[in-house]
């Protein structure tokens, strides 16, 4: 199998609202690619990080607004929750964490309206 063929199986979770915003689908079992930048060559590709999943999510699987889901800086908005297998992301190095086969990444939003 090449890089370019090569996908790693994540489980996403939506909640706190974030759902919404993907077709009210709590959780989504999705085939990530697993190098990036997906137009460029071999040489050029980075194991797939959260920064990465964060935009191939916001590309392939967000529904409706964008805006309250990515940042301007390719991050999640702020107020959103991220958590790598049960741990704050922030504990496994944030965007850069390296993806790896069957993670679970949970999205929580922490706005809510009143």
């Amino acid at each position: 199998m090449s890089q370019s063929d090569a996908t790693l199986r994540i489980e996403l979770q939506f909640s706190g609202g974030m759902e919404l915003l993907f077709d009210n689908q709590k959780t989504i079992h999705a085939k990530v690619p697993a190098f990036f930048p997906l137009d460029t060559s071999a040489e050029d590709k980075h194991a797939a990080t959260i920064r990465d999943l964060i935009s191939w999510t916001a590309s392939n699987l967000l529904k409706e607004r964008p805006e309250l889901f990515i940042g301007t800086d390719g991050s999640v908005r702020s107020g959103i929750l991220v958590l790598v297998n049960g741990a704050d992301w922030e504990l496994e190095g944030e965007l850069e964490y390296e993806l790896e086969d069957r993670d679970e990444i949970v999205f929580i939003s922490t706005l809510h309206g009143g």
